[in-house]
């Protein structure tokens, strides 16, 4: 491998990245309007259910427009928080007239406070999107003030100020593609604006991937090197559609201009500095990768993407990988469905709750998880959930993972190094440790089963929690909506994690039956079957919609059944249950129970949905979770600390009860 020579270019490229300033806004009464709306449409009980949604829908919204001590990361939650609880309510505002309680939004551009735009409450259903559309702006000017604060000179800057750049980027895509156009607002909410903020945040995300593609490769190969030349091209273009839009319009020239008339300059100046060095780059590919070959035994340049990786020696270097290790697998740790009434239910880091009688819980934004919720869990007897299996949990030996780990660091890296993971090794050991309590109720043990690194302790890990959502399932009271809810989500997510463990079955070196192929194939199509069982039992006229065409329920349990009595399972299973449930399952019948319509929680709820649905797809990268201080594992002065301790977690929990059951042994 050639390293590449220096690129004379006769372009500067600026090293400053631009961000974009917040829009401002007027304060607003949000609580009494929409209590009392809820109130007169549906009952008094009602709005009791959704008075606290309605109450931090109303401090988010005056944490937004008048704290100026927040930071950014602080200021970003808020934010998100707010967008959560506003599409919940969205409803709502189909039913309020002008003539009683009138809410009116008024919000400043960002660009030029002298221009305003103000939107009443009508009976059109658009008088939401322009608060909607603010605070989406507001996102992604969060991020971009985010990336461009960065230490972009460390590795670990790099990777956040990208992450920052790529989700205001993808934010800025919504705004252009599904917000900005239901609006008649100011000029930065515009499509036009909206459409150049997306070019150019996505160009200054690549353009620092390039930065680090350079760092972490100083000498690269003929694919290196064409790799090289393409994403500079793309930078160049991405740069260069920026200029054309601001230039074509004369408004939005004359916008920018007056806001910061360095704007355009450095746009041109960026765009031409990777125009040439792309240009450049082409044409030392073919000078050196494209010569003819003088001698038949002469073979072509070959490349590998499979390099050794270099031991570290310092501590931002150390911190960077474990922030890359999470990042990177933390679709493994998501399930890709939208499981909203597990986490409504059982989660301590949900931001709204689902408590005893179906009143919704919001927690506090500007708290440091765990919150300190007394939550009421529906539980049953086993009877009432009877067409629920719960999986057994797999048992380990204790390991001092502590000593181990900072051993390991002591030796490849130094004692300062080990000295800064302390707080992240630690807290990895207790979470192992506390995998093994008897005394922890389900969802606590669930919050701690999802810490491992290694092949084998991954697919343990896997397994248990996996199981313990089966647990999770059987223990709901389904005699009532709320309990078939959360055992739906239960079996979903138990589905989600043993999909996820069955690629890693093929990795790990194990010998024990239940990490077997065979065994979770099995287990997945018992899942399968019970979720489509509980599916067609679920009582609420929603249930068409949940039920999906496929085989009956009989069938999947006969699938589950044929694997559970070949061999090598069936001399195992001899003796458990597993049999006998899956062969009563497939003389089973079912049914479509329908009920009633719903009420005002399910509106909300499905408002919650559509916030989190929207706010995925590289919105909400983990990395940046990573800097607030409402995280349970956060990065100060260039270390992974831990900011919630287990001791509150059990406190906060110490509450909530599941029944558990094992009906079964492997």
């Amino acid at each position: 491998m050639k390293a590449i020579p220096a690129i004379v270019n006769p372009n500067s490229n600026p090293a400053k990245m631009l961000a974009i300033p917040l829009k401002k806004s007027d304060p607003v009464e949000l609580y009494w309007p929409l209590r009392n709306l809820v109130a007169r449409k549906y009952s008094e009980s009602d709005a009791q259910k959704v008075e606290s949604i309605l109450k931090t829908l109303d401090k988010c919204r005056s944490d937004i427009v008048e704290r100026v001590d927040l930071s950014l990361p602080m200021q970003l939650n808020c934010l998100v928080h707010y967008f959560k609880c506003l599409c919940m309510v969205e409803p709502l505002f189909t039913d309020i007239s002008s003539d009683s309680d009138p809410i009116i939004f008024l919000w400043y551009d960002a660009f030029d406070s002298d221009y305003i735009c103000v939107d009443g409450v009508s009976t059109q259903h658009n008088n939401i999107q322009l608060e909607k559309a603010a605070i989406l702006f507001n996102l992604g000017a969060i991020y971009s003030q985010i990336g461009a604060s960065c230490d972009r000179t460390t590795a670990l800057g790099r990777h956040l100020a990208m992450d920052a750049f790529n989700a205001a980027a993808n934010i800025f895509l919504k705004l252009w593609k599904d917000f900005a156009k239901d609006v008649s607002a100011t000029l930065d909410l515009t499509v036009l604006f909206a459409e150049s903020l997306h070019h150019l945040f996505s160009a200054q995300a690549s353009e620092i991937n390039l930065q680090q593609q350079l760092e972490d490769n100083k000498n690269i190969d003929e694919v290196g090197c064409v790799m090289r030349s393409a994403v500079s091209f793309t930078v160049a273009k991405l740069y260069h559609r920026v200029c054309d839009l601001m230039l074509s319009d004369s408004a939005a020239h004359e916008h920018v201009y007056s806001f910061d008339r360095t704007w355009v300059t450095h746009l041109y100046q960026k765009a031409k500095f990777f125009q040439v060095e792309a240009v450049q780059l082409k044409l030392f590919i073919q000078s050196e990768f494209e010569q003819p070959k003088t001698s038949k035994f002469e073979r072509p340049k070959t490349s590998t993407f499979i390099q050794s990786c270099p031991v570290v020696h310092d501590a931002e270097s150390v911190t960077e990988k474990l922030v890359r290790g999470i990042c990177r697998h933390s679709d493994q740790w998501i399930p890709k469905q939208q499981l909203i009434y597990l986490d409504l239910f059982l989660s301590e880091y949900s931001p709204v709750k689902i408590v005893d009688g179906g009143k919704l819980m919001a927690n506090p934004w500007d708290m440091p998880p765990p919150y300190p919720t007394n939550l009421a869990i529906l539980s049953s007897s086993s009877s009432s959930s009877s067409h629920i299996l719960a999986f057994p949990l797999k048992k380990t030996e204790p390991l001092d993972l502590y000593d181990h780990l900072r051993s390991y660091f002591v030796l490849k890296c130094s004692e300062s190094v080990a000295k800064k993971l302390d707080g992240l090794l630690e807290t990895l050991a207790k979470l192992r440790g506390e995998m093994q309590r008897d005394d922890l109720s389900l969802p606590a043990r669930q919050e701690k089963s999802s810490h491992g690194n290694i092949r084998l302790e991954k697919a343990s890990v896997l397994f248990n929690l996996g199981a313990l959502c089966t647990h999770i399932a059987a223990s709901c009271d389904l005699t009532t909506i709320q309990g078939y809810r959360v055992a739906i989500d239960a079996l979903n997510e138990a589905l989600h994690w043993f999909q996820t463990l069955q690629r890693e079955v093929l990795l790990a070196a194990t010998t024990t039956m239940d990490l077997s192929v065979d065994c979770v194939k099995m287990l997945l199509e018992i899942i399968s079957a019970e979720i489509s069982d509980s599916k067609w039992k679920f009582p609420h006229p929603q249930c068409d919609r949940l039920l999906s065409p496929g085989y009956p329920d009989s069938v999947l349990y006969g699938k589950a059944y044929a694997l559970s009595t070949s061999e090598p399972l069936a001399q195992n299973l001899a003796q458990t249950s597993i049999p006998q449930y899956l062969e009563s399952k497939m003389n089973m019948k079912t049914c479509i129970v329908e009920t009633g319509p719903g009420d005002v929680t399910e509106n909300f709820l499905l408002g919650y949905l559509m916030a989190k649905s929207l706010l995925s797809d590289g919105c909400q990268p983990p990395c940046l979770d990573l800097l607030s201080e409402v995280s349970p594992v956060k990065i100060k002065d260039g270390d992974l600390v831990a900011n919630a301790t287990l001791e509150a977690l059990r406190l906060a929990l110490k509450e909530m009860s599941l029944q558990e059951t094992s009906n079964m042994t492997i």
